[in-house]
């Protein structure tokens, strides 16, 4: 890849358009081998074009993407040979039985005979199926579905593994242990790239970028991101009235943003010293009982919210400019 074949994915000004639209806008980043990678963004954002164009299935309108070191826009199919890929919708035929589906993925990955009936018990036994071979795939609950998806994806023993959306209508405690999957397959060195809009996820990750109307407006760490992208400082405001604190919160100047995080509030404001006591006034003007007011790290969700409202800043006033 340009020699760089430390690198599992690489994109270079990787542009797609449908027409006037601009799905995606000219992106560039790499992922190193044996990374967990997330694409973070809101829906509608640009993350699954993106993950179609790195996997052969749609073709690029501009710029250049390698992936295991193969042009995506040349070597499309002999990408599709190296990686696993799974994608929001579950690949999976759900009439057939969980063996039929393993069987079916099998043949098209053309894993060779000798080897077939010990990945297919892998697959089970990664996915807590052993046992239910037979079970209708549609018979299945979605954690179940989806870790079957996960094993299907993976048969082949690819090294670099793209899931869109994997968790996507998937139970809390499906998704964590799904993550779990995820983490230890890192471990032994397969490279992972994967989408989504769950704010909780993108801590398990390495490294993150945040796209946002087709642009990548962040790339980094969590804790970079946390640590470096958020100009405005986060207070952790707990009270008797959280809801109520709400109503309130937002009618001051001070306060940038204020959004409940369970029973505690997150309050946005320019600087936490100056503008925790005019915090904790409102509060008390309104009969609420404040418990603690104090500066924390921002959660990704924090940042996240933060750059994407400066984003919307800046596109307003350009637009104003134009007109």
């Amino acid at each position: 890849m340009h020699g760089q074949p430390d690198l599992a994915v690489k994109a270079e000004n990787l542009e797609r358009r449908f027409g006037d639209f601009v799905a995606v806008d000219r992106i560039s980043f790499q992922v190193p081998q044996g990374e967990i990678f997330g694409f973070l963004g809101p829906n509608g954002a640009g993350k699954s074009t993106t993950i179609r164009m790195l996997t052969g299935l749609l073709a690029p309108s501009g710029g250049m993407g390698w992936v295991g070191g193969l042009d995506i826009r040349t070597q499309g199919e002999a990408v599709k040979e190296i990686i696993g890929y799974m994608s929001q919708k579950f690949s999976l035929y759900e009439d057939l039985t969980v063996e039929q589906n393993l069987n079916f993925y099998g043949g098209i990955y053309r894993i060779p005979k000798e080897k077939k009936a010990a990945r297919k018990a892998w697959a089970l036994e990664m996915a807590g199926l052993t046992g239910r071979e037979k079970n209708l795939t549609r018979e299945l609950a979605g954690g179940w579905r989806q870790r079957l998806a996960l094993g299907a994806a993976i048969l082949h023993e690819p090294r670099i593994l793209f899931l869109d959306e994997p968790t996507s209508g998937v139970d809390p405690i499906s998704r964590r242990n799904f993550w779990d999957l995820i983490r230890a397959m890192a471990h032994e060195g397969v490279t992972v790239f994967v989408t989504t809009h769950y704010m909780d996820e993108a801590e398990y990750c390495d490294r993150l970028a945040l796209i946002y109307r087709g642009r990548i407006i962040a790339l980094g760490t969590p804790d970079e991101l946390k640590r470096e992208r958020m100009p405005e400082d986060v207070l952790e405001v707990v009270v008797d009235r959280p809801v109520d604190a709400l109503e309130v919160l937002p009618k001051e100047s001070a306060v940038h943003e204020a959004a409940l995080f369970g029973t505690t509030l997150h309050v946005v404001v320019a600087d936490a010293a100056a503008d925790a006591p005019i915090v904790r006034a409102a509060l008390v003007r309104a009969g609420i009982r404040v418990d603690r007011i104090e500066k924390i790290l921002p959660s990704l969700e924090d940042v996240f919210v933060s750059l994407i409202e400066a984003e919307d800043r800046a596109e307003a006033r350009k637009t104003l400019r134009e007109n």
